[in-house]
């Protein structure tokens, strides 16, 4: 056992696959602590657990503390689950710029299991400079390949003059041939 007490392996990962509530939680609290040693081995051991810290890291990522919601979205980021989506994406509205940047990175290591919660935003909060610009980081990311030609409109509408008016219109388009599977050119497009 590491100094933390936390029943994690030298390593920092979770001993045994445990991921009992409480221990989740006490790490959670970890990654608000001063020492950084502290908040990277809460956090690898963290990421070790997996989907089973992921409640408690969403409801970090909305927590008055700046540190706390910085290592959040990292940390939900390196886990790489889409149960995290929806949360990343309101922490794409986040106050300070680093939180929004980590968030931005855990929706493009999603790839396209992020898009669906991203787009809903954008059709319903369009007006948000900052889920905007957000997004875009995010589409500008994940739109290649056999995506880049389904969120372009989206994409164009971001960098459209009057975005705010724009992007709703474009997301829901887009959001809709996402939810029917069809890209378009009735294509079937694998998220």
């Amino acid at each position: 056992m590491n100094g933390s007490g936390h029943g994690v392996d030298e390593d920092g990962g979770a001993r045994g696959g445990q991921s009992d509530p409480g221990m989740i939680s006490s790490l959670v609290a970890d990654l608000s602590k001063k020492d950084g040693a502290v908040r990277e081995r809460a956090r690898q051991s963290l990421v070790a657990i997996g989907a089973p810290a992921v409640t408690y890291l969403v409801e970090a990522l909305a927590n008055r503390s700046e540190l706390l919601r910085w290592e959040a979205a990292k940390t939900l980021g390196e886990i790489g689950s889409p149960a995290a989506a929806p949360a990343l994406v309101a922490a794409l509205e986040d106050e300070v710029f680093d939180v929004r940047w980590l968030a931005a990175e855990g929706l493009i290591a999603l790839r396209g299991e992020g898009l669906v919660p991203l787009l809903r935003a954008l059709v319903e909060r369009s007006d948000s400079l900052w889920l905007r610009e957000g997004a875009h980081h995010v589409l500008h990311d994940v739109s290649r390949g056999r995506l880049e030609e389904v969120l372009r409109p989206v994409v164009a509408a971001l960098d459209d003059i009057e975005p705010s008016v724009e992007v709703p219109f474009a997301a829901k388009t887009v959001l809709s041939g996402l939810m029917e599977g069809k890209g378009g050119g009735g294509r079937r497009w694998e998220l």
